[in-house]
């Protein structure tokens, strides 16, 4: 394909404008989002067993939920039941309302029944940890709010918005030499090469993914304009979401309403779904609902993990659907479809590890996108007689870069291991994790600054290797040294987080050897060379093998 030379310099330049201004964000939520595709395993792997009581039979959630209530009144206000769940406790309830900031120190009630058929309650503040991970993946962790919504959701708006403009540009910049070029890893032509094919095969092949991605953050950040924007334009009335008339409870009702009669009806509404979880509201007023969690292996679910089906708890009148989109028009299954792409919410656990890699293939896409720009301007220095020491800018963006990506990488790690030994010892962890990820995200930051590009590259991937291989260890000390009061994990999904873990660690150590390898024998002039340029035995023998 043709296309005029200085077309393709202008593309060029968008791409790389666009792409090196919001590279660093990107890479923190691909990386971040990469993890919550795993966030319920996480969360697990995190909590102490005690923290989670034993499930009761279907049958008997009725008896708990009375017995509770006669020790806890304020339940009608609101609980949540997750039957046939070791994950959770049966029956959970607390005052917090629901949003999207996360509650660190918000206390949760739990219920269950011994076999004798006793009560069992406890208090305990939930572990965040998860959601902490999820809040970096939307946010980047950018603090602060801009009225009811989080400053990074914004700016990751507007990252999204530019990230697609590199996305359209760089495609049509690599056009010409698509075919030629798209699986050609050229290692024997130097890491520069290497790298850009590398980048280019990444973007290249998970287009639509990332199409998808940017489409929807965008929509995500900005959707009370585009909501208005409609309201005005299109539907020229209030959204009605939840029917006013469906939403009106019988005028005489039951205290509570019949826990294994609304599970019926859940599991009836829609074939190959199951309800996970029931979260009942307004018992105790004039608008009464039961919003249903639904799970499907099959059906690409509007939310992250489930489709959310809302009932009337004693008439079982639907009120609201995820699963019927089909009925809400053509916006409704644009909406759903996109949503689903968004989340990964389809093929069950083989789509959550297909998301999971293209997570991680996100972030490096932004991370090689970041080091060839770098290079590049490297290649303006070639025409020294000797090397010299990279422009002020260039070694900015490499520490900036270094330190914001790797740094993001080992902050997490760290926030993992730490969180899990502090967890014994602390009434609540969850403010921890917080000063472990910010203090480890600008110690890395003010290293690469302080030691260069080159060496913290590699420190941070030597530390992400310790702190990786540390989780799995910390586990093995659990199980052998059970004073210490940590715990193993639980079950097969909990392992996965250990053994993930180790892979993870063989990984950044064999990057660390890779980095150190073209640091000590790499060009001279490079950013990443550990020697500076001005050191008479590098400047020689660049000399000699020039002659």
């Amino acid at each position: 394909m043709q296309i005029r030379s200085d077309i393709l310099r202008i593309y060029q330049k968008v791409h790389l404008w666009t792409g090196i201004t919001t590279g660093i964000l990107l890479f923190i939520c691909f990386f971040a989002g990469a993890l919550t595709m795993f966030k319920t395993e996480i969360a697990a792997w995190a909590s102490p067993p005690s923290h989670v009581l034993p499930q009761v039979p279907v049958e008997r959630l009725d008896e708990l939920l009375a017995k509770a209530q006669a020790q806890h009144p304020e339940i009608s206000q609101g609980f949540t039941i997750y039957p046939n769940d070791s994950r959770y406790s049966p029956l959970t309830w607390s005052q917090v309302s629901r949003d999207h900031d996360v509650h660190l120190n918000a206390a949760q009630w739990q219920a269950s029944l011994t076999p004798e058929g006793e009560l069992i309650t406890q208090q305990v503040v939930p572990n965040q940890l998860a959601e902490l991970i999820d809040q970096l993946h939307r946010t980047a962790g950018i603090a602060g709010h801009v009225g009811h919504e989080q400053l990074g959701v914004l700016v990751m708006g507007v990252a999204s918005m530019l990230y697609f403009i590199a996305l359209v540009s760089g495609v049509i910049f690599l056009l010409p030499t698509l075919v030629k070029t798209l699986f050609a890893l050229r290692r024997k032509k130097g890491p520069s090469r290497f790298w850009l094919d590398t980048h280019n095969l990444l973007g290249i092949t998970a287009l639509p993914f990332h199409i998808v991605i940017a489409l929807t953050v965008i929509v995500f950040a900005f959707h009370d304009q585009f909501y208005d924007a409609l309201n005005q334009t299109i539907y020229k009335t209030p959204p009605s979401f939840m029917p006013r008339t469906a939403m009106q409870a019988p005028a005489e009702h039951p205290p509570l309403p019949v826990i294994s009669e609304v599970l019926t009806a859940a599991n009836s509404f829609q074939a190959d779904y199951q309800a996970r979880s029931i979260t009942f509201a307004g018992l105790d007023g004039p608008r009464a609902m039961a919003r249903i969690e639904m799970y499907s292996d099959s059906a690409m679910m509007r939310g992250p993990l489930a489709d959310f089906l809302a009932l009337n708890p004693y008439n079982h009148q639907v009120m609201f659907s995820t699963m019927t989109a089909g009925e809400q028009g053509i916006w409704g299954r644009i909406v759903a479809v996109f949503f689903g792409l968004h989340f990964g919410s389809f093929a069950g656990m083989a789509g959550r590890w297909l998301y999971f890699g293209l997570g991680l293939s996100g972030a490096m896409l932004f991370y090689s996108g970041n080091l060839l720009w770098l290079e590049q301007r490297r290649k303006l220095q070639k025409q020294a007689t000797t090397p010299v020491q990279q422009p002020k800018r260039v070694r900015i963006m490499a520490a900036l870069t270094v330190g914001c990506c790797l740094g993001s990488v080992v902050a997490i790690a760290a926030s993992m291991v730490l969180g899990k030994w502090l967890a014994p010892v602390l009434d609540n962890v969850n403010y921890s994790y917080l000063w472990i990820y910010y203090l480890g995200f600008a110690a890395a930051l003010i290293y690469s600054f302080s030691a260069g590009a080159a060496r913290a590259a590699i420190r941070l991937l030597q530390a992400g290797a310790l702190l990786c291989l540390a989780i799995p260890l910390s586990s093995l000390a659990a199980l052998c040294l059970p004073s210490l009061g940590l715990w193993a994990p639980q079950t097969p999904a909990t392992l996965m987080v250990d053994v993930v873990a180790l892979l993870s660690a063989a990984g950044f150590a064999y990057a660390a050897k890779v980095t150190y390898q073209r640091a000590v024998n790499g060009d001279a002039d490079s950013i990443w060379a550990l020697t500076p340029p001005t050191t008479p035995t590098r400047v020689n023998r660049q000399l000699s093998q020039s002659s």
